[in-house]
């Protein structure tokens, strides 16, 4: 495949920055020429010969594309600078992930730094593949919206969830999916032991999110009602999802329906009917795993679970890094 694509990872000391740098390293496509960290600089780069550089360090102008594991409002300027020197950029914070500075303004409450980004490619390949091969920047999703909308995917594309109905997600995630800066809430005392709610019903930022993705897929589905929990663990993340279904589509369906969307994804696994998807199915893979239980002719229940650091943020990056780059999507992740 002719000489090696050189990568740079901003934001390569957090939790998906490290293992970004742990999936580049062993890339047989990639050089990692640099990883940045603004608190760790001159520290190791974990398996690397490399050391963290200084943000504005970093040697941009001699790599092909960047990874950015950025906080939003951060990201999308350097996004754009990147850009502008023809390095092409996926984009792991949340700054590129909504269509308008509108509505990035309604769920971050901040106006939208670089607007003239947007709308960017949403980088989900399992669902926008076609839209991802060739791109300069992609938007990678957060590992929420992920998990969710592999899970809710077939039927959103088959248009057989109830006209109007609610889509009642209940998600729980490791503690790394808050991130490394140290938090009181996230002290293991505060932790272990525990099973906590934040930001119920429709007031988390993804909520914003995901509904854009579902209304691309199925415009007429009805209000999501999302309650993230943080669980005791360190990586994982399980989507619970609760959808009425058309009369017309019996919840026995449901099954053949996920095989048959899924059969050719190499990330994605339908387990067999009868058993339940738990986080040790992908806990750090970079593929999900969904099981459907059919509760009444008309209600099914979905359990989709992934890594929230591998297909959940930097396994999810690569994907879609092998598709900007017209390699085998599954390079580096399998």
């Amino acid at each position: 495949m002719g000489d090696k694509i050189r990568v740079g990872v901003y934001g390569g000391s957090g939790y998906a920055g490290q293992d970004l740098v742990e999936i580049l390293r062993h890339h047989p496509q990639v050089e990692l020429v640099f990883a940045t960290s603004g608190k760790e600089a001159g520290q190791p780069v974990p398996g690397t010969h490399l050391t963290f550089v200084a943000p504005d360090a970093a040697p941009l102008d001699s790599v092909d594309a960047v990874f950015l594991a950025l906080p939003h409002l951060a990201s999308a300027p350097m996004a754009a600078k990147a850009h502008g020197l023809g390095v092409k950029v996926i984009d792991l914070s949340a700054d590129l992930r909504m269509d308008t500075p509108a509505a990035y303004k309604q769920w971050y409450a901040h106006d939208h730094p670089n607007p003239e980004l947007l709308p960017t490619p949403y980088g989900l390949p399992e669902i926008n593949r076609a839209n991802i091969r060739g791109q300069s920047v992609i938007a990678a999703p957060g590992c929420y919206p992920t998990t969710t909308l592999l899970g809710l995917y077939p039927l959103l594309k088959a248009h057989v969830i109830e006209d109007g109905a609610p889509i009642i997600v209940d998600a729980k995630s490791g503690v790394s999916g808050a991130g490394r800066d140290p938090k009181p809430h996230l002290h293991f005392v505060e932790v272990f032991g525990n099973l906590s709610p934040y930001s119920p019903g429709r007031s988390h930022r993804h909520v914003g999110e995901i509904e854009q993705e579902i209304a691309r897929l199925n415009g007429s589905a009805g209000p999501l009602i999302f309650t993230p929990h943080l669980l005791p663990v360190d990586r994982g993340l399980m989507a619970s999802i609760y959808v009425t279904l058309k009369p017309e589509f019996d919840s026995a369906e449901a099954q053949s329906l996920y095989e048959e969307v899924y059969a050719n994804e190499p990330l994605v696994t339908v387990l067999p009917a009868g058993q339940q998807a738990t986080l040790k199915h992908v806990v750090r893979t970079n593929g999900a795993a969904i099981s459907l239980t059919p509760v009444l002719p008309r209600y099914l229940h979905i359990t989709s679970v992934t890594d929230n650091l591998r297909k959940g943020a930097s396994g999810q990056a690569v994907q879609c890094f092998n598709l900007m780059f017209d390699l085998p999507e599954t390079i580096g992740l399998l």
